[in-house]
């Protein structure tokens, strides 16, 4: 493996006396970690060095051509100020995932993980001690060529930030409503959906403000081709309890991986609860909610890790969720899944990596 290399600031910055107005990513910490891509060097010169504004040519194909993706995780301090990692392999792996479907080179999964063991190393008192902050973690590549031309780049820079935020919840775990976008559509099979790219998340903005304009915190996006299938949840993915079990949209391209959706699912079959992977048409839900077997409902994510769902609005028509208030599966599901995040809950299934 190659040697890391650590390039030592010549100032460092004031951290945060106030944990709870941390917000969300709006403070970094003082270094980044950084390596980079030549067709004659492949992936190389990894380092830990100060946190800096980056150089751009104006015609660098990433402005132009939208070659980047990222991921999003967390570092967590324990009760006996310990940290820990929350399945940071997979991130990793989806990252790559991305990375060959937008023509970027794979990189050195273990390469990576080194990188941001060390990157955490140097930056430990950064990571906020209250109950329900966490470090955020950013890894990121972008395209550098500095030249015009629609074809995938020939050199990149792959780099990670970090970030303290706060409690996601800061006024508790109350549900959310949601409005079921069936104008714009965010994604198709055989797209790049299922990668964490840039375009993605530009594609959701319109219909986000769109939402907003409503009173709705986030937009259900159906599929985009009959907009008659639920996919996602703005950056979540999307669970219902219906009569007892839990359905998911499946993957089918067109969505995202979610690594919280992978650990709900499966710690729900740990739990014994009945789940299920398959596509779910709108009508279902609306008439699921209509009937009463619609019994909870929950986005899942890196940032609110599950976010329940009160109520659900498609054009003049609405529905509410569990009286408007968390289920006691939503409610039990987070509370295990953060309680193994930071170190309270026993870890059955090896996810958690302590530094």
């Amino acid at each position: 493996m190659q040697e890391i290399k650590f390039i030592k600031a010549e100032t460092l910055k004031q951290k945060p006396t106030d944990e709870s107005k941390l917000g969300f990513g709006k403070i970094f910490t003082d270094y980044m970690f950084t390596m980079e891509y030549d067709p004659e060097n492949g992936w190389h010169n990894p380092c830990v060095e100060p946190y800096h504004p980056l150089s751009l040519d104006p015609s660098t194909s990433v402005l132009h051509y939208g070659q980047s993706i990222f991921e999003g995780m967390k570092c967590y301090r324990r009760a006996d100020g310990g940290l820990q990692l929350f399945r940071p392999r997979d991130n990793f792996a989806r990252m790559n995932r991305s990375a060959d479907r937008l023509s970027i080179p794979q990189f050195d999964e273990e390469l990576a993980l080194e990188g941001l063991k060390k990157l955490l190393e140097v930056e430990k008192d950064w990571v906020p001690h209250n109950v329900g902050t966490s470090l955020y973690i950013r890894p990121t590549i972008i395209a550098t060529d500095a030249m015009l031309g629609v074809h995938a780049a020939h050199h990149y820079l792959f780099f990670i930030i970090l970030s303290p935020v706060g409690a996601y919840y800061a006024q508790g775990l109350a549900p959310v409503g949601i409005y079921v976008e069936d104008t714009y559509v965010r994604a198709v099979r055989g797209g790049f959906g299922f990668a964490k790219t840039a375009g993605n998340y530009a594609a959701s903005i319109k219909a986000g403000e769109v939402a907003a304009k409503k009173g709705y915190a986030q937009v259900l996006w159906l599929d985009g081709v009959e907009q008659k299938y639920v996919e996602e949840v703005g950056a979540m993915n999307m669970m219902f309890k219906i009569d007892g079990k839990i359905i998911t949209p499946m993957l089918n391209g067109s969505i995202l991986a979610g690594i919280t959706r992978d650990s709900v699912l499966k710690l729900a079959a740990h739990m014994g609860i009945p789940t299920e992977e398959r596509r779910i048409a709108i009508d279902e839900i609306f008439e699921a909610a209509k009937n009463g077997t619609l019994e909870e409902a929950f986005g899942t994510g890196t940032a609110a890790v599950v976010s329940p769902v009160g109520e659900l609005c498609r054009g003049d028509e609405k529905v509410i969720i569990s009286n408007n208030e968390i289920g006691e599966t939503t409610q039990k599901l987070y509370d295990t899944l953060t309680g193994i995040q930071w170190g309270t809950v026993e870890d059955p299934f090896g996810w958690i990596v302590r530094l």
